[in-house]
Formats: structure tokens, sequence, C-alpha cells
């Protein structure tokens, strides 16, 4: 019969122009760009351990290379490639018993944050908001201490009272980390295709950097991180 293919033939013309319109409007609303740039800047970490352990925030560096996919408005994607630098520093010294023993350990990460991004603000002046999950890989951890921690209750001014300290001889054992990151700052245009960032971020870590089965000492001994950074971005499209 023609008037079925009559009718798919009108079905096909109204998808086709239907999609032509759809297109056009997504054009007109939706310009997206591409970015490719670097941050760098300083890190403040500690561990989320159990049982617990008297500690400060250890400073250490990170840098990346970011990639960011973003929809002019409100949306975009990023991810990174880099390096970050966590672990914690002991404290010893309490205004009760002083001691001049310190320990710090740096855990040098390979890490890849992938993150939704979004976006607020003008044409020269935005924020932005990121969220998202990161693995990492360790790369290298150093130890700093002025005792040996080897053998640390004999140490001149260790505490007296009860305190954890198998971890400060306890190599990595679980390399492989994994979490969620999320964060907020600002960009900067200086000019139609550069622009400048400022961003804080904080880290959550989920796995354990020691084994955490019941026969184990710790049953968490996780990373966690505060990073502030600087960044430049370049608009490939």
């Amino acid at each position: 019969m023609v008037w079925p293919r009559a009718l798919s033939k009108a079905a096909g013309v109204a998808l086709l122009t239907l999609a032509a319109a759809v297109g056009a409007t997504a054009q007109t609303h939706y310009n997206s760009h591409i970015w490719l740039g670097a941050r760098g800047g300083v890190t403040l970490s500690r561990m989320d351990i159990s049982p617990s352990i008297t500690q400060t925030m250890k400073t250490g560096t990170t840098g990346a290379v970011t990639f960011r996919y973003a929809e002019e408005k409100l949306f975009g994607l990023v991810a990174e490639l880099g390096f970050v630098q966590r672990g914690w520093k002991e404290q010893f010294n309490t205004p009760e018993e002083p001691s001049p023993l310190q320990y710090s350990r740096t855990l040098t990460y390979v890490n890849l944050p992938v993150m939704t991004q979004i976006i607020f603000g003008t044409n020269r002046f935005k924020g932005f908001v990121n969220l998202g999950p990161e693995v990492s890989y360790l790369v290298s951890e150093g130890t700093t201490a002025n005792f040996d921690y080897r053998n640390p209750t004999a140490a001149e001014g260790w505490p007296k009272r009860p305190r954890q300290y198998e971890h400060l001889a306890m190599a990595v054992q679980n390399k492989f980390d994994y979490g969620i990151t999320g964060g907020a700052g600002i960009e900067v245009y200086v000019a139609p295709r550069h622009s400048l960032t400022l961003e804080a971020r904080y880290y959550f870590g989920l796995g354990n950097i020691f084994h955490s089965s019941k026969a184990d000492v710790y049953s968490a001994s996780r990373c966690t991180s505060i990073e502030v950074t600087l960044g430049y971005n370049f608009r490939l499209k």
C-alpha cells in the first residue's frame, strides 16, 4: 500500500528535521571548549588511622597536567595526571611531657583524578566546584627521624604514656590507593584562550596503606590531604 510508505517517509523527514533542530539548538546554547594546562602547589596531609596516633599535618608538594572538556555555561569534565606527596608527622611533644623526638613519613604517589566540574560566573571571572574519584600508586616513600624508629621505645625522650609505634618502621603494604577528591576554586581569564586558576581541594582515601585484617595491628590506615594549587590553562578549541 502507498500510505504506509508515505507515512514512513514523513516520519523519517520529521525525525531528521527534529534532529537538525536539536543539533542547531545545542550548537546555539552549548559551545564546548577543550583546555590543556598544568597546576602545582602545596599539600597538608595526615593519616586516618586506627588505633589512633598523635600527629600533626605534614607539608608536601603536588603537580599535574590537566585536561578539561567544558560546556560554556555550567558543566565540565576534568582529568589530571600528576604526582602528590602525602604522609604524616608524629607529635611527641606535649606540655605535660616534653620530648625532643621528631618523625615524619613522606609518601609520593602518581595520581589520576577524574572529576565532574560545575562552572558559574562571567566571561572573565568564574567559580567552579570539582568532585570525583581518584586513583593513585605509590612510587616512593621516605622517613625522617632523629631517633632509631626501628627500636623507638629505647629512644631518650620516648613518651611514658602508652603509644602505638608499630607503624613507625612498617613499610607501606598496599601501594595502590583510591578515594574521593573534591574542591572549589576561581578561574580568571587573562586572554580569550588563557586562564589562571586557584583551587583548594580535599582528598579522602578509601584504601589502607597497611594490611587491615583482624590479625593485623591497624584496622584502618587511610591517607587524607588538603591541596592548594595555582594553575595555568590554554584553550585548544
